[in-house]
Formats: C-alpha cells, sequence, structure tokens
C-alpha cells in the first residue's frame, strides 16, 4: 500500500454496517467497489460462533484478494446493557456500573478479548469514558462506570490495557464526554450548555488516561458543547477533534465518529455536509451503521473532496497514515 489511489483513500476512512449473516453480494461491492476500511458488526449480523468467524473471514479474504489492507471489524461489545454478542454462545456481564474492583475490569476484559478474537472481530467499541455526574438523570446511567471521574479513568485505563495485551483494538467514548446530556442522540441532537474548563476538570479526566494508555482509537459524541463549538456537534467539530482532541490532548490515533445515521445527525445534516466536516474536522473514520445510499454517497464525496482540496487532501494523507499504522500494529498489514 504504498502508492495510494484516490478510491482506496477515501474507502479507508469508511467503516460501515451491512445486512446479512453471510459474505453477500452488498459486502462485495463495499470491500472491492468501495474499498471500506472497515466493517460494524450488530445482531442482525449474529448468529453461531462459528457463522461470524467464517463472516468475518470471507470479508477478511475479500480485501486480501483486492490487494486492500486488512479491514477493522468492530462491534459494541460494552457488557451489559449494550453488548451484542449474548449467551449461549458467549459470555454475558453485568455492565460497567456492576463493576466494583480493577480485578472485575481485567476479567470483563480479558474474557471479552478471547471471544472477539476467537471470532475474527478485532475492535471493540469500549470502553464507555463517560462520567455519570449524581443528581442528574443521565442518559448513560446504565452505561458508565460510575460518577468519579477518577475511578472512571482507572477502570477503563484498565480495560483498554487488557483489551490490547490481547489484540483487540479498544476505542474510548464517547469524546469530549455525555455523561451529563439527559436527552438521547439517537433520536434528537442534544446541547451541552458547558465551558472549555468543566470539561477539562470533570468529563476530561478519563480520556487523558485513555490516551495515556495508548488507546487505539476514540469515538466522538453527537452532542454540540456549546462553550466549545456553539455550531456543530462534536462529531463534526473542528473545535474539538482538530484542536482540542488532538492539539490541547496530543492524541494521534485514529478518530472515528459515533454513528451518521443517528437522530442528532440526521435530518439536520445531510450526509455531503457531514462528510465536509468530518474531514474539515480531521476526522479519520466516518461510521455509517445501517445499509443504504448514505454510504455510497459518502465514499464518493470524500473522494471528491480529497481531489479537488489540496489541504484536505494533505489531512487525508495523514489520517490514511494513521489508520495504517494502526492496521500494521494490529493486524499486520501490508
Amino acid at each position: 500500500m504504498k502508492n495510494h489511489t484516490a478510491d482506496t483513500m477515501a474507502g479507508q476512512r469508511l467503516m460501515v454496517g451491512f445486512d446479512g449473516t453471510a459474505f453477500n453480494a452488498d459486502l462485495k461491492y463495499l470491500i472491492e467497489n468501495l474499498k471500506v476500511g472497515g466493517l460494524i458488526l450488530f445482531s442482525r449480523n449474529l448468529e453461531t460462533p462459528e457463522a461470524i468467524a467464517q463472516l468475518c473471514r470471507d470479508c477478511q479474504a475479500a480485501a486480501a484478494d483486492h490487494g486492500l489492507p486488512p479491514l477493522l471489524i468492530g462491534i459494541d461489545q460494552e457488557g451489559g446493557l449494550v453488548a451484542r454478542l449474548k449467551a449461549p454462545f458467549f459470555t454475558e456481564f453485568a455492565g460497567n456500573p456492576a463493576m466494583r474492583t480493577t480485578a472485575d475490569a481485567v476479567d470483563f476484559a480479558r474474557v471479552t478479548a478471547g471471544e472477539l478474537h476467537a471470532i475474527g472481530v478485532n475492535m471493540d467499541m469500549a470502553p464507555v469514558l463517560d462520567v455519570a455526574p449524581q443528581g442528574i438523570d443521565s442518559i448513560m446511567a446504565e452505561r458508565v462506570f460510575g460518577s468519579d471521574p477518577q475511578w472512571v479513568a482507572s477502570m477503563g485505563r484498565t480495560v483498554i490495557e487488557q483489551f490490547q495485551q490481547r489484540g483487540i483494538m479498544a476505542v474510548g467514548k464517547h469524546f469530549p464526554g455525555i455523561g451529563r446530556t439527559v436527552l438521547d442522540s439517537h433520536l434528537a441532537l442534544p446541547d451541552l450548555d458547558i465551558d472549555l474548563q468543566a470539561l477539562t476538570d470533570f468529563d476530561l479526566v478519563p480520556f487523558r488516561a485513555a490516551i495515556a494508555a495508548g488507546v487505539a482509537g476514540m469515538m466522538l459524541s453527537h452532542i454540540r458543547y456549546t462553550g466549545v463549538d456553539p455550531v456543530w456537534p462534536a462529531s463534526l467539530s473542528p473545535a474539538v477533534t482538530a484542536d482540542l482532541l488532538r492539539r490541547q490532548l496530543g492524541y494521534q490515533g485514529v478518530v472515528m465518529t459515533d454513528d451518521l445515521d443517528m437522530g442528532a445527525i440526521k435530518p439536520a445534516y445531510d450526509i455531503a455536509t457531514a462528510i465536509d466536516q468530518v474531514l474539515l474536522a480531521d476526522v479519520d473514520i466516518a461510521l455509517i451503521c445501517h445499509k443504504g445510499p448514505d454510504i455510497q454517497t459518502a465514499c464518493d464525496r470524500i473522494r471528491k473532496r480529497l481531489t479537488d482540496d489540496a489541504r484536505l487532501r494533505t489531512l487525508g494523507q495523514r489520517s490514511l497514515e494513521r489508520i495504517l499504522t494502526l492496521k500494521r500494529d494490529y493486524l499486520d498489514a501490508a
């Protein structure tokens, strides 16, 4: 992958969902034609461990057959409320709020990493690094480690280290923190009226720990932090990624949006506008979790913007290198 075509540069910036439990024509098109860099699995894609493993092998083989880097294959396996893999085939955990000791985090990460590795999944969209303050009806209350930033930081760092020691890329979420949020961004775009100092003192503490632990990826929230950027939600904001996360906090790893199909983004922003902002914000991967025309539109838009705009092309080359470096580190990418 020394000479990157415009098609490859565009496709590697996408992580997408699909329908079906086996390799099919849609997956063939996504990999061979759009050259997508990653896939994300949901309950609709999951049957037995053997079937999932075959699906992942077939997808990786399709990428290799066309001279493409290995695919990132991700899943949301936080434990508890959000866990795509379930009994009787997989170990179920009570979830982050139920963890009482570091040993609990080690056990969760060790077992989960082993089960993911066995089926060919190489990335977990976890841990949740949000902090839910006491006294508010946080939308994240049932998914967070707790209300103490230092405790969340410690548990999150433990999960990251245990995952990554076992070859599973961890993705910390949802930067810069949605624990204070009471409106569900799956449904609408929440505004959070908070300044940078308050975020720094509380919400950012676990994310700093994750950066120090070398977390493979960061996922951005679909929340608009009006004290940081009054216009764009974090997932589309240059102030949040290029400035806060990369420049101020020094994170140089892979950054991805949350699902651009969520209600916080649609219908407020069409896919072309969202992609333009992803590129401007120095976000590496656009996550589009449902089959549909947006995936093709996004790929075409990225290719066009990287071709037409020299500044975005330079940012895009750096972004591609971050993605390929991650793949080399974890997936023996060519």
